[in-house]
């Protein structure tokens, strides 16, 4: 299984931290960015692709826990 880290932040108030990115399958990230279809990430959250991650950027800790033990 192929993942890679993604496109939509959760979008926070300014006082609850920063944004967090999700794990998604790969080849669904262009297909959710050209046509808008949703993604649903390793967590089990879905929304549509809207921004890819930069490097350091934080992701989802329920999405990283179950990558990393995919990876194990």
């Amino acid at each position: 299984m192929s993942t890679e880290v993604l496109e939509r932040p959760e979008l926070k108030d300014a006082d609850t931290g920063p944004e967090m990115f999700h794990y998604v399958r790969k080849e669904k990230i262009a297909e959710s960015a050209v046509m808008g279809t949703y993604v649903v990430a390793l967590c089990g959250e879905t929304f549509p692709v809207t921004k890819a991650a930069k490097p350091g950027s934080p992701v989802c800790p329920k999405c990283k826990e179950i990558y990393d033990s995919y990876r194990e």
